[in-house]
């Protein structure tokens, strides 16, 4: 499932050709995602002109100038591309190919999904804080909201590992399970430690590893491993910087350390890290 960065870096693409710019049409291909789609959904995007693209936890969010905004999760295989080559003509839908977004511009963003675990909707403005699928979201890990008092005050009673209560997107939102375990590899922490074991300092070193490990990835465009694309079609290249993750019986990095990358699972997700490199 694309997380955060991959999130992040599809929006920021889709940004140039969408924000700012008045959608002529939308084509839609069948009646469900994940979710229905909302009634009248091609009624209601004709015409609208995009004020603001932004992203909250793992969900893009389009502001339409009616007071109206269009929610996007790419779920588990979703991806979103740009067609804006005005000398190459847009090539035809495929099979799983179930969105064009047309711009009054000549652009196409066309959303991509085989698993169909995406979801598109259209939700009034007023409810992004309070709508079912945002209420319960924590703080943004790169914005202002979220800093090591933050982080320690919501582990301080939690008596499960630190790696699923990570996960837990009331804590933190956008976290997935690349980035924690890559988080947790750089800060030194054990993926099994008690959360509420850590002590200060460990909690401003995850607090500060968390936020990088997030920036590297969005420089770097994601983590192409099997569905994840850019807006531009091309893949992100994240994954080669993996320290930990999918490196199971592979050697750890760290200078001088020696020993093994090990898998364990936790809540159903596999875990990866150092045995030696991680206390």
């Amino acid at each position: 499932m694309p997380e955060l960065p991959e999130v992040e870096t599809v929006t920021r693409g889709l940004t140039p050709v969408m924000e700012g710019f008045v959608v002529d049409h939308v084509v839609q291909r069948r009646p469900n995602l994940r979710f229905p789609f909302p009634e009248n959904f091609v009624g209601r995007m004709a015409g609208r002109r995009i004020n603001q693209l932004t992203r909250r936890a793992k969900y893009i969010l389009g502001y339409l100038d009616d007071g109206q905004v269009l929610l996007v999760h790419l779920g588990m295989s979703g991806r979103m591309t740009i067609f804006d080559d005005p000398l190459v003509r847009v090539p035809a839908p495929a099979k799983h190919d179930h969105v064009d977004f047309v711009m009054q511009s000549g652009a196409v963003v066309r959303f991509t999904d085989p698993r169909r675990f995406g979801v598109i909707t259209l939700i009034a403005a007023d409810e992004v804080n309070t709508h079912k699928m945002l209420v319960d979201i924590g703080p943004e890990p790169l914005g202002n909201s979220f800093n090591a008092t933050v982080l320690a005050a919501g582990i301080a009673k939690r008596a499960s590992p630190i790696k699923t209560v990570l996960l837990d997107q009331r804590l933190v939102a956008g976290l997935g399970n690349i980035y924690v375990c890559e988080a947790l590899f750089r800060s030194g922490i054990a993926p099994d430690r008690l959360a509420k074991d850590l002590k200060p300092d460990e909690i401003e070193r995850l607090y500060r590893e968390i936020r990088l490990v997030l920036e590297d990835a969005i420089v770097a465009g994601g983590s192409s491993l099997k569905d994840h694309r850019q807006a531009n079609g091309e893949l992100g290249y994240f994954q080669h910087s993996f320290r930990v993750y999918g490196r199971e019986g592979e050697g750890c990095f760290a200078d001088g350390c020696g020993s093994t990358v090990g898998r364990i699972v936790q809540a159903g997700r596999s875990t990866f890290f150092c045995p030696t490199c991680q206390k």
